[in-house]
């Protein structure tokens, strides 16, 4: 039987070739997720071994500008813990963020991770954390070092003038030194400034403090060492040994990558589960085509399982070939992948390709298991047929009670899932897409059983139309289309699941964005915002004050995020300028007035009034942190002076900055949103990039830019998702292909009459593409109802977040989706029809 199958395999490589194809997409997909991943993996595991290969203990604070020795090192602890036995260096550590401009003012990197440090010379004069290609670290307040690959895109050498900025006003260095290094910052795309000890610290803490220290031994354990350094530190600090500080971040690093590995297998077990449809057609195909063969092999003496055997081992030797040929494929996808990230802006350490045993029978025992599983049903129909019935009649209808049952078993789970679904929707958040998620995989389940018994209805709607614009072709390509439900189904299944999760997450994006645009619309009165570019950080107060002399300014404020404790609950809160923040906000005041807030007032949301039970003209105890080491909080009585309409924009607190200012000297601003005379324009735009002194750091976006920002974000993800569902749609195509082949060839006889009374060899080449075409829209209309359905129901869970969410069709899109539909019908049957064109007449009459 091995014998046969092998036969059987070497003499229908045309029709294997896209189960093949499937098959090796598939694998591909998954054998180059474990590979890249597993690479990604072992570079970076290496890369965080190798960064702390000097560090025998590690100190880490949290950095306070406005109180740093309660939480910081200062320099006499940091000369302590080098005066500990057995310590040969410790090294105190300062960072923070800092921007550099390249020669056209632009900034280098990716704005949240450049990094400023300070350069922490040993005794021998070098810091062991960098090695200098050209120059050396900075010794003087006027100097700087970078690293190499922003050195190059600024195209700056040694003893350039380089404008660096932090969160403040831009400043001149001259550049004393190019460095290697192994920073996590500088791989993923950002850049690394080094200043000097001194004014480093006065960037970032205080002269004097630092924010983390590094510590080198010369005999003793790791262990003694830190026992001996934590009694030394300030409260909050943490001491861990390098080892078990490089055992963590490999640990995040594998966690970090099991998500991403996670997600891109899931969507190769999508592209597996509809290339099922394509190699369950293949092998009923060749079946149909051998079942004279082997019902003589019945005749002869064979027996069910030995049929069955025959085909198992078709599909094994199959999808052992396509298993090893998308094996090696995966692992030139995981080698392109990786130099996919390089041209995006991330540095991937170097490091060889790892290719496991793991990923290796992974990736091989899904390809065999999946085209083995699809074949199973094939082979069982095939062992099933009597060799009298099968000498008789080689297409052989399905029986009505087997039709029943799977109609009757199809209608129970789709309703079941829609049940699920709908009731998941009602029941909302986290568990109610749960239940939606359970919901939705039993309903695609149940379509699919289902979807034979729904062609002929569907398909019936489009029969008079192809009738009357076609003719006989569309005639016939109508009746042809629903003449095997069951491949007609399957084929149309492929289609669907891709269309299915494309649509559904095309209507959640669109609604999303138009959400976002509303919300931008009906919130906001300024003409621009100002933010740290790539979202770094907070503004300084200097930005705000600068912006304040900016020609044609009419109105600022900014959203300095604080907080403050009402009734010993803490509550978020913004901190804005009374005045000027009724003109940069469309603020809609319930009762009381904003203009209280300039009277140490505050002001509360609608929602947050209501919840608390408080309204305008109520007093509540409100405590604000203290400012000084030490010192105590202090408690104001103060009234509510306005309620006002929830902003999404702010926290449903508000504050002036006047009243926050004497416990908060170092405030967090995430933005400042600016009113100017004329609205937005390029003159304006540029008043506002003067003031702030060409600051390459610094982020200015009108509203448009605004929209774009949180626009954009929604499109990635969508494209991302498109590019990862691509190999799913792909393989469904050459299901289609592969279904008019088999109705081709079945239809041999046909066809050939057909040419005999008069129909010409255009007209058969049009009623193969028209079938083909109906197949592909009457999936894709099964996958936009579908997609539709459950963009609706994970709408209701998240809408009570969303302000202004409405569920949004995007009519335009679904037309885009169901021509392309028709598109992937036209070409998938370029070929079939070809074929069919070309059969000799007279041949083909005499096929039974």
């Amino acid at each position: 039987m091995f014998r046969t199958a092998l036969r059987n395999v070497l003499a229908h490589k045309a029709r294997l070739l896209m189960t093949v194809l499937a098959v090796m997409l598939g694998v591909a997909f998954v054998s180059g997720t474990l590979v890249f991943t597993d690479t990604l993996g072992n570079a970076y595991r290496k890369q965080s071994a190798k960064s702390y290969d000097n560090v025998a203990v590690a100190v880490t604070t949290y950095a306070d500008q406005s109180d740093p020795k309660n939480t910081n090192i200062d320099t006499r602890t940091l000369e302590k813990i080098r005066g500990l036995d057995g310590v040969a260096e410790a090294t105190g550590r300062v960072s923070g963020f800092a921007g550099v401009a390249d020669q056209d003012g632009k900034l280098i990197g990716n704005g949240w991770s450049n990094t400023g440090a300070n350069f922490a010379p040993g005794k021998d004069g070098k810091d062991a954390a960098y090695t200098f290609t050209d120059g050396s670290g900075p010794v003087k307040d006027s100097q700087i070092a970078l690293d190499k690959d922003s050195a190059a895109k600024g195209k700056y050498r040694v003893g350039d003038t380089v404008r660096v900025a932090t969160n403040g006003p831009v400043k001149e260095y001259t550049l004393s030194g190019v460095f290697t290094t192994e920073d996590g910052a500088v791989n993923a795309g950002g850049s690394l400034v080094l200043f000097g000890t001194p004014v480093a610290q006065k960037l970032y803490l205080q002269p004097g403090y630092f924010e983390d220290v590094t510590i080198a031994t010369a005999a003793a354990s790791d262990q003694k060492i830190l026992e001996e350094v934590k009694p030394l530190l300030p409260q909050g600090a943490e001491a861990q040994t390098g080892k078990k500080l490089a055992d963590d971040q490999a640990r995040q690093i594998e966690e970090g990558l099991s998500n991403l590995n996670t997600m891109l297998l899931a969507f190769a077990a999508i592209a597996l589960f509809v290339g099922i449809f394509l190699i369950a057609n293949t092998f009923t195909m060749l079946v149909a085509q051998r079942t004279r063969e082997l019902a003589l092999m019945r005749a002869v003496g064979a027996s069910r399982r030995q049929v069955k055997r025959s085909v198992m081992l078709e599909a094994l030797v199959v999808g052992a070939l396509a298993s090893v040929i998308g094996f090696v494929l995966g692992i030139g996808l995981a080698t392109g992948l990786r130099s996919a990230m390089g041209s995006f802006g991330a540095k991937v350490p170097a490091g060889p390709l790892i290719v496991s045993p793991t990923a290796i029978i992974a990736a091989l025992a899904v390809g065999v298991l999946v085209t083995v599983f699809a074949a199973w049903l094939p082979a069982r129909r095939a062992a099933k047929i009597p060799p009298v019935a099968a000498m008789g009649s080689a297409h052989l209808p399905a029986t009505t009670k087997s039709l029943v049952v799977r109609n009757t078993l199809g209608s129970v789970i789709t309703l079941a899932g829609a049940a699920a679904i709908v009731a998941g929707a009602v029941v909302g958040k986290g568990t109610g897409r749960m239940v939606i998620g359970a919901g939705a995989f039993l309903t695609l389940i149940g379509v699919i059983v289902l979807i034979p018994l729904l062609s002929r209805p569907v398909i019936a709607l489009a029969r008079p139309l192809l009738h009357r614009v076609f003719g006989v072709s569309g005639k016939l390509a109508g009746q042809n289309a629903v003449r095997n439900p069951r491949r007609t189904g399957a084929t149309a299944s492929a289609l669907a699941i891709g269309l299915t999760l494309v649509t559904g997450l095309t209507v959640i994006g669109v609604t999303l964005g138009q959400a976002i645009d509303k919300m931008t619309t009906d919130n906001l009165r300024a003409d621009y915002m100002v933010t740290m570019a790539g979202g770094s950080g907070g503004l300084d107060k200097s930005a705000v004050a600068a912006l304040k002399k900016a020609k044609g300014v009419s109105a600022i404020s900014p959203s300095q995020s604080t907080g403050v404790q009402i009734k010993d609950e803490f509550h978020s809160a913004s901190a804005v300028t009374p005045g000027d923040v009724e003109q940069v906000f469309d603020l809609k005041t319930v009762s009381g007035s904003l203009a209280t807030l300039g009277k140490g007032q505050i002001a509360v949301d609608e929602k947050k009034a209501k919840k608390e039970g408080w309204k305008a003209g109520d007093t509540v105890p409100v405590t604000f942190p203290s400012d000084s080491e030490g010192g105590k909080a202090d408690t104001k009585t103060l009234t509510v002076g306005a309620v006002y309409e929830a902003n999404e924009f702010l926290e449903p607190v508000l504050v002036s900055t006047s009243l926050v200012a004497p416990y908060d000297p170092e405030p967090y601003i995430p933005e400042v949103w600016v009113k100017m005379d004329g609205g937005a324009s390029q003159a304006n735009e540029q008043a506002l990039v003067d003031a702030l002194g060409d600051n390459p750091a610094m982020s200015i976006m009108d509203r448009q830019d605004i929209r774009n920002m949180f626009g954009g974000m929604i499109n990635t993800m969508l494209n991302i998702m498109y590019g990862l569902l691509a190999m799913a749609l792909i393989i469904a195509v050459l299901g289609v292909i592969n279904t008019l082949a088999m109705s081709v060839f079945e239809r041999q006889q046909e066809i050939g009459m057909l040419r005999a009374i008069g129909l010409d060899r255009r007209k058969v080449k049009r009623m193969i593409r028209l079938e083909a075409v109906v197949i592909s829209l009457f999936g894709a209309v099964i996958g936009v109802g579908l997609g539709s359905f459950l963009a609706w129901a994970v709408g209701e869970t998240i809408k009570a977040d969303i302000p202004g969410y409405a569920l949004v069709v995007p009519w335009d899109r679904i037309g885009i989706f169901l021509l392309l539909a028709g598109v992937v019908g036209v070409l998938a049957s370029l070929w079939p029809a070809r074929s069919a064109a070309k059969l000799n007449m007279l041949t083909a009459i005499k096929t039974e």
